[in-house]
């Protein structure tokens, strides 16, 4: 049996929306969605919530996740890495249960539109493509290549990326894709050996735009909240 380690990490000063994780949503704290998400998966016997927030902490533990240790100041901030932040939730994690996991999977609390059977995709996407770490996202809306336009040194404006050829349909562009922060899954050495989350041996997990929406700023908070009233509503009705 392969041990899997869970961590959602949530620090408590989130500026775009102030105290994101803890707000009434669907009838029930945001960071509740994924919690409840990670323990139906099956996948995991501890599910750890790295956080800097007395309160967040309180809340996490009513629904049913694990803390035992509060996050360090240095990596609370808005310019702290995800990727450290994750590593030392999962060092900390080994030397708490003394167990070395084989894999851990990493749940952001501010995508909560995911569906149980994404978390088990995802990890079976690593397993089958023998990766170090999966990323999940959702199509581009909009293409770099096509209808994305930037600035040059001369202040000019151009379209972000180009092609030899000349691009006048966006379904003519390469095909890009968003990175939802939904779900990160990675193996043991692959999170611990690694500085940056992307490189060559970096799969890709596809997820439908309707649940991939990440809480950055006030409208993202009203669109998951009403996709996610409708979202429960449905299957709580299965």
């Amino acid at each position: 049996m392969k041990k899997i380690l869970c961590t959602i990490c949530a620090r408590g000063g989130s500026k775009g929306v102030k105290n994101k994780n803890l707000l009434m949503i669907a009838g029930k704290p945001l960071i509740a969605h994924t919690i409840d998400q990670a323990l139906k998966s099956g996948l995991f016997k501890h599910v750890v919530i790295s956080t800097d927030s007395d309160q967040i902490a309180s809340v996490a533990k009513e629904y049913g996740a694990e803390v035992f240790f509060k996050r360090d100041q240095s990596m609370a901030s808005d310019t702290a890495g995800k990727l450290q932040v994750i590593q030392d939730a999962f060092q900390k994690s080994e030397e708490y249960y003394d167990i070395e996991f084989d894999y851990l999977i990493d749940l952001d609390a501010t995508s909560p539109l995911r569906d149980v059977s994404d978390i088990i995709d995802t990890y079976a996407h690593l397993i089958k493509n023998n990766y170090e770490n999966v990323i999940t996202a959702s199509v581009s809306r909009r293409s770099p290549y096509f209808n994305m336009v930037e600035f040059d040194e001369n202040k000019q404006l151009k379209t972000s990326k180009s092609v030899d050829a000349l691009v006048v349909r966006r379904q003519d562009a390469p095909q890009t894709y968003d990175m939802n922060a939904s779900i990160y899954a990675w193996t043991r050495d692959g999170l611990l050996k690694r500085q940056s989350v992307i490189h060559e041996n970096t799969g890709l997990f596809i997820m439908p735009e309707e649940r991939s929406i990440d809480i950055d700023n006030p409208i993202d908070l009203e669109v998951v909240s009403y996709l996610l009233s409708k979202k429960v509503g449905i299957d709580n009705a299965k």
